[in-house]
């Protein structure tokens, strides 16, 4: 057993796709762990379809995926945050017009886009074993960026999410705050889109939190727990992935539901 698991770790392309995996897997709780505290989970799946423009504008364009779409994911990303200070319409309404319109503006450019050589199920459901060399240096850098921003901004982070009100009358910059994050969200949908693509990014953001949450520990323990969660599943679903033949997110996402359920099974046990 531990000589095929040493023989597999010596493929370069499992190689590329453990660190990227990873990489994705602190930073997606750690971003996401936020979205949920402040019941903002859905931001999560409305950054990934607009994303998914993003990667549509990319092929037309002939330009690198994963900039194009960061590019235009903090774009959409800054334009919901405007809209929701002005208050004209709920959160959710925005955040919905925002996820259908980035949806279909995608499918319309990819409609524009056949004759491109790429296989647009790689960025729709993920696939870790065709990560780069190059791929693998964008995400570890970006990625590294997004954890270190965000453990500098964390008590910052935590006092919007909680309550904005309160984070405004205790002088904290509410507004450049919110962007920030948002920002760092859309951040963390580019550099997953190889991994569990774009239509399963905002499940790996979400769900590893929850799992932890069953356990109600207090907010940084959460956090701790969610990144374990995330990257046991990451490594478990990878490892799944290549000896079953599966699709990376998928496998990944699913072996995160088994924890979440498992966590909430755990959570009951302790508590009687």
């Amino acid at each position: 057993m531990l000589n095929s698991i040493i023989e597999v770790l010596s493929l370069s392309f499992m190689q590329r796709a453990l660190v990227v995996g990873l990489m994705v897997g602190v930073v997606a709780p750690t971003i996401g762990i936020f979205f949920v505290v402040r019941r903002y989970s859905a931001m999560a799946d409305t950054l990934a379809h607009v994303s998914l423009a993003g990667v549509a504008v990319s092929l037309l364009a002939g330009t690198a995926a994963i900039p194009t779409a960061l590019i235009v994911s903090i774009l959409s990303v800054l334009g919901i945050e405007q809209l929701r200070e002005k208050k004209t319409l709920p959160a959710e309404t925005i955040v919905s017009l925002f996820l259908f319109g980035g949806l279909a503006l995608g499918v319309v450019l990819l409609s524009l886009a056949h004759g491109h050589n790429v296989n647009i199920v790689n960025y729709l459901f993920g696939n870790i074993l065709t990560v780069t060399t190059s791929d693998v240096w964008n995400i570890v850098i970006l990625g590294s960026v997004v954890v270190v921003v965000t453990l500098i901004c964390w008590r910052q982070f935590f006092a919007i999410s909680l309550d904005e009100d309160t984070a405004r009358a205790a002088g904290l910059p509410v507004k450049l705050l919110n962007r920030v994050l948002a920002i760092l969200g859309a951040a963390t949908i580019a550099i997953a889109m190889n991994v569990v693509g774009v239509l399963l990014i905002g499940a790996l953001m979400v769900i590893p939190v929850l799992a932890a949450m069953q356990f109600k520990v207090g907010f940084t323990r959460t956090w701790l727990m969610a990144v374990i969660i995330s990257l046991v599943s990451v490594a478990a679903g990878l490892g799944a992935s290549y000896v079953f033949d599966l699709a990376s997110g998928g496998s990944i996402v699913l072996v995160a539901i088994g924890g979440f359920i498992l966590s909430t099974l755990g959570a009951r046990m302790i508590t009687k």
